[in-house]
């Protein structure tokens, strides 16, 4: 590929799971991509879906309902670990560190993607609650990808991360002039 101009990027540090997408591993990538945006589809999830469409929850307050919500799921999950039925991810090739964020794009510290080659990949979001962030993406140099496929709800936390990082950025250049 031509001179790439880079985007927009600030500081950000966090991790990513990838690996190289492959007509043997493209099917298992696509499912766990599909199954890992159903997050909200568990039993809880639909249960307060509907109530929240009859307007059951017009007078609770949000957060201590997803607080709730969350414990819930946790509970969940530690009855299925116990008894032996947790959801495993496919294990991919590599694991590295995204230094750089954007809106659509990242970059690794270190220099290991094929220019042109597609991915497959979860970043490790620091959200409330914590999850994996299932994407494909594309490299546009050893360094430097776009992404091209995130759900709706991801893409909105992914966003989020970005402009939080930025207003870290904001701050920190504030606080060095006053020096």
């Amino acid at each position: 590929m031509a001179d790439i101009e880079r985007p927009h990027l600030v500081y950000g540090p966090i991790g990513i799971s990838f690996e190289a997408v492959s007509e043997e591993r493209d099917r298992e990538m696509e499912r766990e991509y599909q199954q890992l945006s159903e997050m909200d589809s568990d039993p809880i999830g639909q249960w307060l879906r509907l109530e929240k469409a009859k307007g059951e929850f017009e007078d609770t307050d949000e957060v201590l309902l997803s607080l709730i919500v969350e414990l819930h799921r946790k509970v969940d999950r530690l009855e299925k670990f116990v008894r032996g039925e947790e959801r495993e991810l496919i294990p991919l090739d590599s694991r590295e560190k995204i230094e750089f964020v954007g809106f659509n794009s990242f970059e690794l510290q270190k220099d290991i993607f094929i220019e042109g080659k597609n991915y497959y990949g979860r970043i490790e979001m620091e959200t409330y609650p914590e999850r994996d962030v299932p994407i494909f993406f594309q490299a546009l140099n050893g360094k430097l990808a776009e992404i091209k496929k995130i759900h709706n709800r991801d893409d909105r936390d992914w966003s989020s991360y970005v402009r939080a990082r930025e207003r870290v950025m904001i701050r920190e250049q504030r606080g060095a002039k006053k020096w």
